[in-house]
């Protein structure tokens, strides 16, 4: 099992908590991951930190598609990963939703599914360098000779040298996209993955080991690294940490998207909390949001991290042990949680 560390994306101030980065290293932590919505960036913390760090990896989870072009993502997980000595980035790509890629980035919604498998691809021929990039898809394609083209658009291969083994992960929750992740990607960050939910997603995992083979490219679960993500509040108060976390699911099940494309919503559904989740968002929408954050039960939350002593802790990491990830990602700001998880998973490293 693999520790990560989440940093998240930055709030009105940029701060990245680079004594915990470090502290998380020294523990034998695999990597840290940092985000972006609509303020700062995932790509640029990545190369301050690998400035001060020697080895964790660095994630992003994630980019969004609509932020840069696929070869624009190449290239920076691709600099990002020569300026900190090879081998350390890794290219987590998501799709946001269509609040953001309308609202802020500007671009239409479209067909996410075909964008992200032409993205995928498009990076793959960037990072591997075997031949001048063409792409010929649904959503994208090199040389371009769409609306708008002058038609001397010219296949083009990196002039840095690349990494041609980076790692593409995927930020997926629904059937396609998930199947998907397994065909094509190195890793998945599964969206609001609990202990118990693997075989609600093996199927569609498998699926996607099956599409691979029909395309010549052999993979299995071995093959597949798995993140699992979750708070880890050290407290004697557990209901009281339970309901610190509510205001923030409320906004992301109630609020965060329109009434009618959710995905936090929707994933509140398939966890077995549909009449909960409708009511979430049928209150939050009508602005009573104290209401929808009462609305969220203690077992939600409870069940998508670590709470409690360091026994409680200890007792209920067993289940997401057993639970068919490969790691885990802590979102924590405590020297105290981060020491802890390194300590029960093992990490530790000697001196």
């Amino acid at each position: 099992m693999k520790l990560g560390l989440s940093i998240g994306y930055s709030g009105s101030r940029l701060r990245i908590p680079i004594d915990l980065i470090k502290l998380a290293e020294r523990l034998g932590y695999d990597s840290v991951w940092t985000a972006e919505a609509y303020g700062s960036d995932a790509i640029t913390p990545l190369a301050w930190i690998a400035a001060q760090t020697e080895r964790i990896r660095l994630g992003t989870g994630i980019m969004q598609l609509a932020g840069r072009a696929p070869a624009m993502a190449a290239m920076q997980a691709q600099t990002v990963d020569a300026l900190a000595g090879g081998g350390r980035v890794i290219a987590g790509l998501g799709v946001s939703g269509p609040q953001i890629v309308e609202g802020w980035y500007g671009e239409p919604w479209g067909k996410p599914y075909w964008r992200l498998r032409d993205y995928i691809q498009i990076m793959r021929k960037v990072n591997r360098r075997e031949d001048p990039v063409t792409h010929d898809g649904r959503e994208y394609q090199l040389p371009y000779s769409g609306e708008g083209a002058l038609g001397i658009g010219k296949p083009l291969m990196s002039i840095l040298h690349t990494n041609r083994d980076l790692p593409i992960w995927l930020g997926s929750g629904s059937e396609a996209t998930v199947k998907l992740t397994a065909e094509l990607c190195d890793g998945w960050l599964p969206m609001h993955f609990v202990p118990g939910r693997m075989d609600f997603f093996k199927p569609w995992i498998e699926e996607g080991f099956q599409r691979a083979a029909r395309a010549g490219v052999e993979k299995s679960w071995e093959d597949l690294e798995i993140m699992g993500r979750g708070p880890v509040v050290i407290t004697d108060d557990v209901a009281g940490a339970l309901a610190r976390v509510k205001p923030g699911i409320a906004l992301y099940a109630g609020g965060m998207g329109h009434r009618d494309v959710n995905f936090h919503n929707e994933h509140m559904k398939q966890r077995g909390y549909p009449e909960v989740a409708e009511r979430v968002q049928e209150l939050y929408l009508a602005g009573r949001k104290q209401e929808a954050i009462d609305a969220v039960p203690d077992e939600y939350v409870d069940e998508a991290g670590l709470y409690g002593s360091i026994e409680r802790i200890e007792k209920r990491w067993e289940a997401w042990a057993d639970s068919g990830i490969t790691g885990f990602t802590v979102t924590s700001e405590s020297e105290e949680a981060v020491q802890l998880m390194a300590d029960i998973v093992g990490t530790t490293k000697p001196g």
